[in-house]
């Protein structure tokens, strides 16, 4: 057979192969009766059911019926951008459709019904949804296809047909357009997102366009496996704690519709990482209830409805803690009833009401990965208890900061060591920044935030780190009395210093320990030492400084092969791009070191009452055990 003939026949065998594989993936969708997303038809009952046994999540109802009376009184959603974006415009439409979706099935008051129905004509009257940024399509499809589907029986002919059309022609359709579907390839959330928001539009509508909406679903499948392996091998997240809720809670969204629909998930589900990927988002929760939200993440945490889907598929109900934690305290209620996603709470948690959830029983978590981490702590149930957040990488990861070898610390109920994590991005984008370049000339790293002058990390010479160089959790242990973790962090100081490496410990349960040891090759280093807090702070020797705040204190000890300079340096905008950052300020110290040395720092965070306890021996990186 000639070379042509071969590509012919391979090629007319994919198409078939691919056909049939459609056609079987999706065979029984078009019969499923409506509703059949999240919620299948006669399944309110089992919510009903859980509420009536579960405080937590009757209160969780309690305030989506709420939030619904005030969305029946707001004025209409508008097609306003906000620079190149209409995200928040698509996200507040889907708060919008799917609090009044829930409420109108769980209560059956038509004023909720009727609400939701006009929030659907709203967007599917909207020009387009803005597919030049593709996740406001994605987000916007979503919206529609959750109302659609859960209204279904109750819209008229002529409302269906629009909220149907919208969902092809304004979501679908434009995703097979390569002028905006480059997302189909990468590895971050954006390709979680844009599959999920489009495949649920595919499920909503499905027996209007068989062919077209298999097609979707069929290359979802396909297309999200490659963020997907990004789990691999531990479950550690790349683009951190913020872009975990984003990207993972769509990945569920597709997963539970996917197994719901068709009967399995493709054995997405079982790549590598991904069901362990629920013990990283709960070890990043410190005591205080704060993330450790090192890259592109916010200061807050929330509670996240993915972990509860992840409690039911594992069997382990104690993955749902930190999300009931948070529903407990008065001062979240803002962000839950702002919290999109908040029904998921209850459509994937209402097995909670037959199992008791209790304390995760391991204090130390390490995940390897692109953006290798550790989290440890003394405990999880005492406010007070200390935790040290930790993690290597590259700067060159996706949403990532010049922040290798950065660190978080808490004792008594403070955050002593503190991320700024994000920067609003219109912000900087409204100012003509380029911000995601990723090279290391880029103007991402001309901003104050971003690099690791604002991190708690190692700076030589006032350098930037190295965006190619790629550092990993080189050694940990997680014995009670000494758990620790080591990074060489050379790799992102190359051309600066012979040899970085770092180690971060909680030592007897009594206070933090961060180590420097540092080889310079044949020049002298100016390096300096920096934490960011929101304490105040006082000097108070040459090797100690004080730092205060509600109430309690934290003495910073500082043991040294050389004379230091102990000093604090202002985060104050460097240039008129960069966020304020009032009340913080940076804290630690500077040292002039020889050419051709090796010189130990260590730094003791202890807390006040804890000072008895401190250990005066130091002992090298290599003999950590």
């Amino acid at each position: 057979m000639k070379p042509i003939a071969r590509l012919v026949c391979w090629l007319l065998l994919l198409l078939c192969t691919t056909a049939f594989s459609q056609e079987g993936l999706t065979d029984g969708i078009a019969g499923k009766a409506h509703p059949r997303l999240l919620l299948a038809k006669g399944e309110e009952a089992q919510v009903q059911s859980a509420i009536g046994k579960n405080p937590d999540l009757e209160r969780v109802h309690g305030l989506l019926l709420e939030a619904s009376d005030r969305i029946c009184a707001a004025a209409p959603l508008e097609h306003k951008k906000t620079g190149k974006r209409l995200l928040s415009v698509s996200r507040e439409a889907i708060r919008r459709i799917f609090f009044l979706s829930y409420a109108w099935r769980m209560t059956g008051n038509k004023k909720y019904r009727d609400a939701a129905e006009q929030q659907l004509l709203t967007i599917s009257s909207f020009a387009d949804w803005n597919p030049t940024h593709y996740l406001d399509v994605a987000e916007m499809t979503m919206a529609a296809a959750i109302g659609y589907d859960w209204l279904y029986n109750e819209l008229s002919p002529d409302s269906r047909k629009k909220i149907k059309d919208a969902i092809l022609e304004k979501g679908i359709r434009t995703s097979f357009d390569t002028k905006y579907n480059y997302w189909l390839k990468v590895e971050n959330n954006w390709n979680q997102v844009c599959n999920a928001g489009l495949a649920y539009g595919a499920f909503a509508v499905f027996e209007s366009d068989p062919q077209l909406c298999g097609a979707v679903i069929s290359r979802a499948v396909e297309s999200i496996r490659i963020p997907m392996k990004q789990y691999a091998p531990d479950g550690a997240y790349p683009e951190g704690y913020g872009y975990w809720s984003y990207g993972t809670t769509y990945n569920v969204f597709f997963l539970d519709a996917l197994e719901q629909l068709t009967g399995g998930d493709q054995g997405l589900s079982a790549l590598p990482g991904f069901l362990k990927t629920a013990d990283y988002f709960q070890h990043m929760i410190a005591p205080s209830g704060l993330p450790f939200n090192y890259a592109d993440s916010g200061p807050g945490a929330e509670s996240n409805g993915a972990m509860l889907w992840f409690a039911k598929k594992l069997k382990r109900p104690s993955l749902a803690w930190n999300e009931l934690q948070f529903l407990h305290s008065d001062k979240n209620r803002r962000a839950l009833e702002g919290d999109r996603f908040l029904p998921t709470l209850l459509l994937w948690g209402k097995q909670l009401a037959e199992a008791g959830v209790t304390p995760p029983e391991k204090t130390f978590w390490e995940g390897r990965g692109a953006s290798p981490v550790v989290m440890m702590r003394t405990g999880w149930t005492n406010p007070d208890a200390l935790f040290m957040g930790f993690k290597a990488g590259s700067p060159f990861v996706n949403h990532a900061h010049m922040d290798e070898g950065s660190f978080v610390f808490e004792a008594e109920g403070v955050r002593w060591a503190m991320d700024f994590g994000m920067q609003n991005y219109e912000s900087l984008e409204s100012k003509g920044l380029n911000i995601w370049q990723r090279t290391q000339n880029s103007q991402r790293w001309t901003v104050f935030r971003y690099t690791n002058y604002a991190h708690n990390t190692l700076t030589f010479d006032d350098s930037l780190q190295r965006m190619e160089g790629v550092t990993a959790i080189t050694q940990y242990g997680d014995r009670p009395e000494f758990s620790f973790a080591q990074s060489d962090l050379s790799p992102v100081y190359k051309g600066q210093v012979k040899r970085a490496v770092r180690g971060v410990a909680l030592k007897d349960k009594a206070y933090g320990l961060i180590q420097d040891e540092i080889e310079t090759g044949d020049h002298p280093v100016h390096m300096q030492w920096r934490m960011l807090t929101s304490a105040t702070v006082e000097i108070t020797s040459s090797n100690e400084v004080l730092l205060k705040k509600n109430g309690k204190t934290l003495r910073m000890q500082i043991l040294a092969d050389q004379p230091v300079t102990l000093k604090t340096w202002s985060t104050a905008p460097v240039n008129d791009y960069d966020a304020p950052n009032p009340g913080t300020v940076l804290v630690g110290f500077e040292a002039q070191l020889p050419a051709a040395s090796s010189k130990r720092f260590v730094v003791r965070l202890v807390p006040e009452n804890n000072a008895s306890k401190v250990d005066a021996k130091t002992v090298p990186l290599r003999d950590w055990k």
